[in-house]
């Protein structure tokens, strides 16, 4: 599904984000990135989602190298890839359903074949009751299940989180990741950037941990706390 090989992104300035990073990520896959701030997590989340291009070394999502896009394929490409934000992005001018209907507006769907769709991801983040309200009035975790909700609208293959509980209490924080499982149990690729140690531990997860924009650790993470890994 995702295939990283001696990928490097540098930045105008020099600054070099990412350093010759490789990794595999089977599809049906469901794994967390992790790293302080600015190891490179939400860097290597751009590439993926063709927000930024990668300055060396090759990216492959579901087979198609991004580097030989072009930018009238990246939408397409797009429509594969579900986001979900840690400000949760809804627009407070819109209703639920509104919100959650946008990406299907802009693809052209029938506005008959858009409810139907939208009403099933309310109904799966248990929302479906509050379609009419306005996002403002939901609570924090309320406002990040809507925002889940239009990611997955789109039924895609891979879902991206970038920090999606760091605004959450614990309690919370484990209700989006049951969402996230559930999502996996149903065969979409998840990788979720955190820096919630102790909730990536307790999941017991394939974890690729970023520091200063290197690969330093792949697989399930240690008892033992590693400041490498860990930090943040």
């Amino acid at each position: 599904m995702i295939r990283f090989d001696q990928v490097s992104k540098r930045y105008p300035g020099g600054h070099e984000a990412l350093s010759r990073v490789s990794f595999d990520v089977p599809a049906g896959d469901m794994l967390f990135l992790t790293g302080h701030s600015g190891a490179g997590k939400s860097t290597l989340l751009k590439l993926i989602m063709l927000m930024e291009r990668a300055s060396q070394g090759q990216v492959l999502v579901n087979n198609q190298n991004l580097n030989r896009l072009s930018n009238r394929q990246i939408p397409l490409l797009r429509r594969q890839v579900g986001v979900v934000f840690q400000n949760h992005q809804l627009l407070f001018d819109r209703s639920v359903f509104d919100n959650v209907a946008l990406p299907l507006m802009i693809e052209g769907y029938h506005p008959r074949e858009a409810a139907r769709r939208v009403r099933a991801a309310l109904d799966k983040v248990g929302l479906l009751k509050k379609e009419k309200q306005n996002p403002i009035v939901l609570s924090g975790g309320e406002q990040q299940r809507v925002g889940i909700a239009r990611a997955v609208v789109n039924k895609p293959r891979l879902l991206l989180a970038d920090e999606p509980t760091g605004n959450l209490d614990p309690e919370l924080s484990a209700e989006i990741m049951r969402l996230f499982q559930q999502f996996n149990d149903v065969g979409v690729t998840v990788m979720i950037a955190s820096h919630d140690i102790s909730l990536i531990r307790r999941l017991n997860r394939r974890v690729l941990g970023l520091a200063d924009g290197q690969l330093v650790h792949d697989g399930v993470l240690p008892h033992v706390t590693d400041p490498q890994t860990t930090e943040g």
